[in-house]
């Protein structure tokens, strides 16, 4: 599959760049090409600077410089190119390939790259329109290098092999066994190439850029999904249910201050600590809004103190009950809304119990809006808090939501395969960026630490900051990160605590203790199928934190059928 370089395409880019940019990533035909888009020539031929749409460097191909045109409109007439509502130019989009193409060779040449049997070669995409056959024959251009709206509908790899196989076509009819003895360049060289290129012609694309476009994303993506919150919005109580990343927590946090704003008084809640911590770093004060997880809401109800080594018995029976009694007692002032975000964890009798006398009206009639996930996420019960919430609310519409907004494609189809997720991910509303996860084999029993650092080390290469990396387990105190003698590991690591990411500093914490939450990057260690209770639903939710890069340090005769990714 082909590296896309940058990870991402500018949000101004061109209507066909950004088709063809989501062709080339997406398609599991492109072997290991690597793919570099947007690329600013700072020495160009013809111009002080210039810039190649698409720079396809493909091993034992050769490298093709793709010129773009995203224009409705073209037209050719007497030696002037008319492109859309563009003044007509006479420099038409073929000798803009040619020039940039020149110019990438000449800077290459100079780099002592060795072109010899290296075909460079340049082509134009029409993207909407059908180039192939409006174009009529010219000295200018030859038919191989020609791509249209055609292309990219039916098969765009096809078409960039085929300006590949034409252009090579025509050296060898140039230059007599020109490719007798094989083509470059070789794995290693198409690597090299990209490294020259990268530096000198990339637009200024650095770490902080991927970032923010990443962030940007993610926010304006799920933002398409508040279009779920007004479908609901006649319904006193929904439930909207997803599997991981498809936006639950933000909409739970839109969702609060929708309410706020319409002048009601509530309660947003959660199960997990790192997450009700976030929830409240990230929801604005208001009197009228209690943020944080359902046991601090009924720690401060009660006035308890949480006892020294507290049993599960006290979390689970003890707290909900003596919470109880003090709202029934009380006879306190139940809130206008109740916003719950992971309920999948919540689903109990005593838990429901306290919820139903919070809220106005109760369950059954209140302003209750339920966030959860049933896919594989409901790792702390045992597989009836559905049942048990119809029960309680059996006439509760619910709103399914199915695009993932968060994982790159990759990403989410390796979820699919390890955690046999059913029906799965079927949507994605990230471009894919051409880098498989990674999985690294250990023996049951050996340090991973050695693994880890490598994992660590590969992301840094590829310009994620510490802060960025998050290491989780299924483990608490055993895990690989908490128990590491490496001196540089135990150096930087620190425990999640909820808190900013400190730069320079690399998180670890369980994966249960994650949940609901994301980083850029996620390394996933100590994945052992025979020491890790119910390990497909663990796994999910482990895989699912990571946005953009996924490393997994597997035990060595776990079973990886059918999982995407290298090892």
């Amino acid at each position: 599959m082909a590296r896309m370089m940058p990870p991402f395409f500018p949000e101004d880019s061109a209507p066909g760049e950004k088709s063809v940019y989501r062709a080339l990533a997406s398609s599991s035909d492109t072997e290991d090409w690597i793919v570099l888009h947007s690329l600013n020539i700072a020495e160009h031929v013809r111009n002080p600077e210039g810039e190649a749409d698409f720079v396809v460097i493909a091993p034992h191909l050769g490298v093709l410089v793709i010129e773009v045109k995203s224009h409705e409109q073209i037209d050719v007439r007497d030696g002037a190119w008319y492109l859309g509502r563009h003044p007509p130019t006479a420099r038409g989009p073929f000798k803009q390939a040619n020039e940039a193409m020149h110019s990438i060779r000449k800077e290459l040449l100079r780099r002592k790259i060795e072109l010899r049997s290296l075909p460079m070669l340049s082509a134009v995409w029409f993207t909407a329109v059908r180039a192939r056959t409006m174009l009529k024959p010219s000295s200018e251009w030859a038919s191989w290098q020609v791509l249209d709206s055609e292309d990219l509908k039916q098969d765009p790899v096809a078409a960039v092999r085929r300006a590949f196989l034409g252009g090579i076509a025509h050296l060898d009819a140039t230059f007599a066994g020109y490719s007798a003895g094989g083509l470059g360049p070789d794995e290693q060289t198409a690597k090299k190439i990209a490294s020259v290129l990268r530096p000198n012609f990339e637009m200024g694309v650095v770490a902080g850029d991927v970032r923010a476009a990443r962030e940007h994303q993610l926010v304006r993506f799920v933002e398409e999904q508040y279009s779920a919150l007004d479908a609901m919005t006649e319904n006193r109580a929904v439930l909207f249910t997803g599997p991981a990343g498809s936006g639950k927590t933000l909409l739970a946090m839109e969702a609060a201050r929708r309410e706020i704003a319409a002048g009601n008084s509530g309660r947003l809640i959660c199960f997990n600590g790192l997450l009700g911590r976030r929830l409240a770093r990230d929801m604005p004060e208001d009197p009228r809004l209690s943020v944080g997880t359902f046991h601090r809401e009924l720690l401060a109800l009660t006035g308890l103190r949480v006892p020294k080594d507290a049993s599960e018995e006290f979390w689970r029976s003890e707290l909900p009950e003596r919470a109880l009694e003090v709202l029934l007692e009380s006879g306190g002032e139940p809130v206008d809304f109740l916003i719950i975000d992971e309920v999948q964890d919540l689903l109990t009798d005593a838990y429901l119990d306290v919820l139903d006398v919070m809220v106005r009206g109760g369950l059954a009639s209140g302003r209750v809006l339920l966030f959860g996930d049933f896919e594989r996420q409901a790792i702390f019960d045992d597989g009836e808090g559905r049942r048990l919430l119809n029960s309680r609310m059996p006439h509760m519409p619910s709103h399914r939501l199915t695009v993932n907004c968060r994982n790159l494609p990759r990403i989410g189809y390796s979820v699919n395969l390890f955690s046999g997720l059913a029906p799965g991910y079927k949507t994605f509303r990230r471009d894919d960026d051409g880098v498989n996860p990674v999985w690294l084999r250990y023996s049951r029993g050996a340090d991973q630490s050695r693994l880890l650092r490598e994992a660590v080390q590969r992301l840094r290469d590829d310009s994620f900051d510490l802060s960025e990396i998050v290491v989780l387990s299924p483990l608490g105190q055993k895990s690989t990160a908490a128990t590491t003698t490496d001196p540089w590991l135990r150096g930087v690591l620190e425990q999640v605590d909820g808190g900013e990411p400190k730069r320079g500093r690399l998180r670890y914490g369980t994966i249960q203790a994650f949940k609901g939450l994301e980083a850029p990057a996620v390394i996933v260690t100590d994945l052992d199928r025979d020491v890790v209770p119910n390990f497909e639903s663990v796994l999910y939710v482990g895989l699912t934190r990571a946005t953009d890069r996924l490393y997994g340090v597997v035990e060595a005769t776990t079973g990886l059928a059918g999982l995407g990714g290298t090892l």
